[in-house]
């Protein structure tokens, strides 16, 4: 296949997300980000010779990559620059009634981090972006100067899960009091002087958690991620399979939780001795346990070390 792909994006846990969808020829496939199209690739080769693949991507970069990686494959793909939490109103505009088979790769990508410009990373001096589509929505320079000091504290602490949230945003109001914060570098400086000694010197970056926290901030993460769930399930036909792999907490406790919630069904107080909610099962889990990579691709990429796939199957 092409090479052009792979030079964007390394995909992760590339066998095991791939075998989870089950994939057929005939079947058609959804991959919500399709990034530089490594994963779609193989959905693409498993599902030979008649399967398709619908890849949506905000990132007008990672379509124009995937475009390249996928060309091989002709007719049986098809990209669109959309939103996977979207993913319902994409697939009525296409026709397509339902789907065999989605897979979302969350967060930023390899290409993201390293793209300077971008903004996502506080290893690279440039402006702070942060958008996963640069052409819509707010910046993080936005959020930065637009937000009050408590409404920076609440993003950081619940996006972030940083436990000393006041006082970074505390430092970040008073800095841009006598100048705006227009870096990367320059809000990582700012972060790392907020904290005390013993905090600079963690295993992690002390600006990573306040990145992550403004990246999902900017980007609305958490909330596309709970709407695409829903959405996703209701375009699943009786045996499809949906698969998100996530890389932190917060996205793996919410897949979790509304996985194990669509199983159940009912959503009735215990009290109450009967069902009156009238909520049946939608789907079960086919992994209790996240799959995590095995330690060689950990060792290959070791921006693979906290993935998390979970698949579920549609009844």
């Amino acid at each position: 296949m092409p090479a052009e792909g792979d030079s964007y994006h390394e995909p992760v846990l590339l066998e095991e997300a791939v075998a989870s969808l089950n994939c057929h020829s005939g079947g058609i496939y959804v991959d919500g980000t399709v990034g530089g199209g490594g994963h779609a690739a193989l959905i693409l080769e498993r599902s030979a010779p008649a399967g398709f693949l619908l890849g949506m991507d905000v990132d007008g970069q990672a379509l124009e990559a995937a475009g390249k990686r996928l060309e091989a494959f002709g007719r049986r793909k098809r990209l669109v620059k959309a939103n996977y939490a979207d993913i319902r109103a994409v697939l009525a505009g296409e026709k397509i009634s339902e789907v065999d088979g989605i897979l979302l790769d969350l967060g930023v990508s390899s290409h993201q981090l390293d793209t300077a410009e971008r903004g996502f990373s506080f290893l690279h001096e440039a402006p702070l972006d942060m958008r996963m589509d640069p052409q819509s929505g707010r910046s993080a320079y936005d959020v930065l100067h637009s937000c009050s000091e408590r409404e920076l504290k609440d993003i950081i602490r619940r996006y972030g899960e940083e436990i000393m949230a006041g006082r970074i945003a505390r430092a970040i109001a008073a800095k841009r009091k006598d100048a705006p914060i227009r870096t990367t570098t320059e809000l990582a400086a700012i972060v790392a002087g907020a904290l005390p000694g013993s905090a600079r010197h963690r295993k992690i970056h002390p600006a990573t958690r306040t990145f992550q926290a403004l990246r999902i901030y900017v980007n609305n993460e958490l909330s596309n991620l709970h709407r695409a769930i829903h959405e996703g399930i209701d375009c699943l036909k009786p045996g499809g399979r949906f698969s998100i792999i996530s890389f932190h907490s917060l996205e793996d406790g919410m897949v979790k939780t509304r996985f194990r919630s669509l199983e159940k069904g009912c959503i009735c107080p215990p009290d109450i001795p009967f069902c009156v909610c009238g909520q049946r099962p939608r789907l079960t889990v086919l992994n209790r346990k996240p799959i995590t990579p095995s330690s060689s691709e950990v060792d290959a990429n070791p921006r693979s070390r906290s993935a998390r796939l979970r698949t579920a199957e549609r009844i």
